[in-house]
């Protein structure tokens, strides 16, 4: 990953209508709270902690009521502003899928730059059959039966953490016509 495509993809998310807030594995937890409205579900992630409010092992009645999803992406395609969102047992994809707000953690380090870098990603995985994947970009958008409507088939609102290596720096934000507290 380097510095260009870390920009790209930011101002790629901006063109989307997409928050991304920048911040390290140690303010993970805390970066997730501040954008998850309540009541939120989640799946453990990889790369850090989440807030304790965030319902891990949802009851049927709990994900239904949830306005907030929160899970990790195995990758983000810089030049698409993508994220990709593996299916598996803990539910990670419905979890993305059927909130108002999915929060979705990133690790810079997860970053390529284009789709043929994300199909090399893929492909081990796809040829062992081992994966399944979407590659979300943005909030859910469709005109298929008239006007543009968001969220119709997933998230009205997309937030993206985006994990930095080490602990240098501080927070930084990119802000668009989404707010947290909604």
């Amino acid at each position: 990953m380097s510095v260009a495509d870390r920009s790209t993809f930011k101002r790629r998310l901006d063109s989307l209508g997409v928050i991304v807030t920048e911040g390290t594995e140690s303010e993970c937890a805390e970066l997730i709270d501040e954008a998850a409205g309540d009541p939120a579900v989640g799946v453990e992630l990889d790369a850090a902690s989440l807030p304790d409010r965030i319902e891990t092992d949802p009851t049927t009645a709990e994900f239904r009521a949830a306005h907030t999803g929160v899970t990790d992406a195995s990758l983000g395609v810089a030049a698409y502003g993508s994220v990709a969102i593996e299916a598996d047992a803990a539910g990670t994809e419905p979890v993305s899928l059927f909130v108002d707000r999915h929060v979705v953690v990133l690790r810079e380090a997860d970053l390529v730059p284009d789709m043929p870098d994300a199909f090399e990603w893929l492909g081990p995985k796809a040829r062992d059959e081992s994966v399944d994947v979407v590659f979300a970009t943005g909030p859910s958008a469709t005109a298929d039966m008239g006007g543009l409507v968001h969220g119709a088939h997933g998230p009205k609102e997309v937030h993206v953490v985006l994990l930095r290596e080490g602990d240098a720096g501080g927070r930084d934000s990119v802000s668009s016509e989404v707010t947290a507290d909604e």
